[in-house]
């Protein structure tokens, strides 16, 4: 599959070029070129287009960020989600195979396959996703897309994903690795997925075997109810505040500097 990336802020998933290269920004919280402005044409919550059309993300600027929304054809026979997709021209054209409040994610560089993945319904202040999913929104609110949510310990994610934290909520979901041939423990990030799995990028400051000067550093997460951490002065501290995990994430926690 391709890389894609994100500041450490995000969650990331990404997708291919026409052309096949890599895109270095196809993510959840990049900072598009907004020089040319990003209109939004119509409202991927309401799917306000005319019949047969579909409101879509796409990139208005030439750059591979989504930072746009506009109307598309709906292609016959549209895959549901979780159905194989294609996209049309480039991954961030906003033209592709899957039915309306869904698009192609996740392409492959090396088949152009994607999968189809839903929206999120309701609204922004309030929205919904089908169970054991999670609504992730981005900075620039051009995606709503409902990732499957994942146990970080486990990292049972399909397609090699990786399992790390929801950019906006409590949970953690499911997006590409990004983590090339770094990412080890300790290693410095950039990204939220620039990880190897069941590691997190995290401040530089957690640890002290990391670059303090680094934008972020990968750090261990580790199970509270059997803690072990390998830096020094390390401790296995709840990733959670008190009361707030989601059911069943009670037991998550990183390994880091004492807070």
């Amino acid at each position: 599959t391709s890389t894609a990336a994100t500041n450490t802020t995000a969650a990331a998933t990404s997708s291919t070029s026409a052309t096949g290269g890599t895109m270095m920004c196809s993510s959840l919280d990049c900072t598009p070129d907004t020089s040319g402005g990003s209109p939004i044409e119509c409202d991927l919550w309401t799917q306000n287009c005319p019949d047969g059309q579909k409101c879509m993300p796409w990139a208005n600027d030439g750059s591979t960020t989504w930072n746009a929304t506009k109307c598309t054809d709906i292609m016959p026979n549209a895959g549901m989600p979780g159905d194989p997709c294609t996209v049309q021209g480039n991954a961030v054209s906003g033209v592709d195979s899957c039915v309306k409040a869904a698009m192609c994610w996740d392409v492959s560089q090396d088949t152009g396959i994607g999968t189809c993945v839903g929206f999120c319904i309701g609204s922004q202040e309030a929205p919904t996703c089908p169970p054991l999913y999670n609504c992730v929104i981005s900075s620039v609110p051009v995606l709503i897309l409902c990732l499957p949510g994942c146990d970080p310990l486990a990292q049972a994610c399909p397609d090699m994903d990786l399992c790390i934290p929801q950019p906006m909520g409590d949970g953690f979901v499911c997006v590409l690795d990004a983590s090339g041939d770094m990412g080890q423990q300790n290693d410095p990030c950039e990204y939220a997925n620039a990880c190897k799995p069941g590691l997190v990028c995290s401040d530089p400051n957690d640890a002290i075997e990391c670059d303090p000067r680094a934008p972020g550093c990968c750090l261990p997460l580790c199970d509270l109810t059997t803690p072990k951490c390998t830096n020094q002065g390390a401790q296995c501290v709840s990733w959670h505040e008190p009361g707030m995990a989601p059911p069943g994430l009670e037991h998550v926690g990183l390994c880091r500097l004492p807070p």
